[in-house]
């Protein structure tokens, strides 16, 4: 008899020294509204632009929890400890069970930019990945320009394997106020277990905690 393995992730919350993960509930909407209007998130995702209440009311109820539930991946609404807002998204898709492969895209609301969340979460989640899912490669993806997000990748362990070329459509600001549709390279980053040692040493040095306290 061959043993079924799991091929959906356990309804979960994650807690680091400043943030919980957990998944997406309609409180968040308003929040979530917003920040997928801001500029820097219609550049760089393919989310819908103008973002309307109905397509994060569509996100919320529908399409995150569809997610996790259809074996595709997790999406974790990241909010503040103290505060409880959201500050971001982490998004594993594309998931394969049979490799204990993921990819890992993320988003910050710009109200929370220039904190480090981007990197406590992923680093939390890829850290959880591996030690408690038996996980064994997280990949991440990065529009050419998108220097925030590689910096991510690179703060957290991530090694650099290549280029897909032409593979990606990233969206401009035109003149007047518009967007126009571009095509771009995307940068593949790969972390595996081993990988994470290290960065957590690095990251512990610049002030951070250990990400022990999975609820």
């Amino acid at each position: 008899m061959e043993l079924r393995m799991t091929t959906t992730f356990p309804d979960i919350s994650i807690s680091t020294e400043r943030l919980v993960l957990r998944p997406y509930e309609d409180a968040d909407i308003p929040a979530h509204l917003e920040m997928m209007n801001d500029e820097m998130v219609v550049a760089w995702t393919s989310a819908p632009h103008p973002y309307t209440t109905a397509h994060a009311e569509d996100w919320v109820r529908r399409i995150a929890p569809a997610e996790r539930a259809e074996g595709r991946g997790v999406v974790l609404a990241v909010t503040e400890f103290l505060t409880q807002r959201l500050v971001g998204i982490i998004h594993l898709q594309n998931t394969n069970w049979r490799t204990r492969a993921t990819e890992v895209a993320y988003v910050t609301a710009p109200w929370a930019r220039g904190e480090g969340y981007a990197t406590e979460s992923v680093l939390a989640v890829a850290q959880w990945l591996f030690r408690d899912q038996h996980f064994e490669r997280l990949e991440l993806r990065t529009a050419a320009d998108n220097t925030a997000s590689q910096q991510v990748a690179q703060k957290i362990g991530c090694i650099s394997e290549g280029v897909l070329r032409n593979a990606w459509i990233a969206r401009t600001q035109t003149e007047d106020g518009g967007w126009t549709d571009i095509r771009t390279d995307l940068i593949v980053w790969s972390l595996l277990p081993e990988d994470l040692e290290g960065a957590a040493d690095q990251l512990a040095d610049a002030g951070y905690s250990s990400f022990t306290d999975w609820n």
